[in-house]
């Protein structure tokens, strides 16, 4: 390749990078640079000291490493033999591994690189090329003037793996970065403003529960509801049609007198004529009315008194509600 499209390249590629959205350096980003090196050649080559001039192309493969691959041509190269001055030609290709130190941005950050390279050379005393594979280890600094255009200078050494001999090269560039993602940088946020005092809330109200109870009292050995009994029974009714969610269970009791199976048979029949009252003469739903029958077995009062056991002979039943 000539030197003149070489350098086509690099600058081609520095002007189309100009031309799209360059992202921040970083991950991810595409470094381009043309360059221009001394070349310091080793003891035995029969050549005055050159200059090679080339361009690379790198990719980051982290925010500090970079991989780059570079093609550079040799100029002004003169051979020093006693038959004459020859100008010899040739080029040197390399890939090397890059360190970045400090942040990504606009600033200084130093380098260090190490590397392998391959060289094609012309002979000053005889003709055909000089093929020579070098170690390569580098340092310099690039000095980013914005986040993507950048200028450097670098030192490298370089060692001869066929010759066992070393040389070096001293250059400056400059190049243009761009295609990484972008970094993201930290908003100043404003101060939270204080949080408005807790207005304190005034607890819901508890829904108010009402309930209705029946307490029935009968006669001795009977189960037939009195007159005076059916107005609270009519006040259940009201209440389980007012609400008519509502459900009850009518519990028949008896006193002590007689045997227990005769007074479960008479506590039931008593809890079903209150049931049929409710039912049948006030209206209340037969599927909202239980009725059942405890016999002697749950007295509230002595049933060694006559007072006592007309407390106990009795039909009960509670319905509650939680209010409109």
């Amino acid at each position: 390749m000539k030197l003149k499209n070489t350098l086509g390249v690099v600058i081609g590629s520095l002007i189309a990078a100009t031309s799209v959205h360059a992202l921040a350096q970083g991950q991810g980003a595409v470094e381009v640079e043309a360059f221009g090196k001394k070349y310091f050649t080793d003891s035995s080559k029969d050549a005055s000291n050159a200059k090679l001039f080339g361009g690379s192309v790198g990719y980051y493969l982290t925010d500090d490493v970079e991989l780059a691959l570079s093609y550079g041509e040799y100029h002004d190269i003169r051979g020093d033999s006693d038959t004459g001055s020859k100008n010899i030609k040739g080029n040197l290709a390399s890939l090397d591994a890059i360190y970045n130190f400090g942040t990504p941005g606009v600033g200084l950050r130093p380098y260090v690189s190490a590397g392998l390279a391959h060289q094609s050379i012309g002979q000053a005393t005889r003709g055909g090329r000089d093929h020579s594979t070098f170690a390569n280890v580098g340092t310099g600094v690039k000095y980013y003037f914005t986040e993507n255009f950048f200028a450097k200078a670098s030192v490298d050494g370089m060692y001869n793996i066929d010759r066992g001999e070393t040389e070096w090269m001293a250059g400056v560039g400059v190049g243009m970065n761009f295609g990484g993602g972008a970094r993201e940088v930290a908003a100043v946020e404003p101060a939270p403003a204080p949080a408005p005092a807790p207005v304190a809330q005034e607890p819901e109200p508890a829904p108010e529960v009402v309930r209705v109870e029946l307490d029935v009292k009968f006669d001795f050995d009977k189960a037939t509801v009195k007159q005076d009994s059916y107005g609270d029974i009519k006040n259940l009714a009201d209440f389980m049609n007012q609400y008519p969610q509502t459900t009850t269970t009518v519990e028949g009791h008896t006193d002590s007198v007689g045997t227990d199976a005769y007074n479960q048979k008479l506590s039931e029949r008593r809890a079903a004529a209150v049931k049929n009252v409710l039912v049948n003469q006030y209206g209340v739903a037969g599927n909202r009315v239980d009725s059942v029958g405890y016999g002697e077995s749950r007295p509230v009062a002595d049933n060694a008194t006559e007072a006592g056991r007309a407390v106990n002979r009795r039909v009960e039943a509670e319905v509650e509600a939680q209010a409109k």
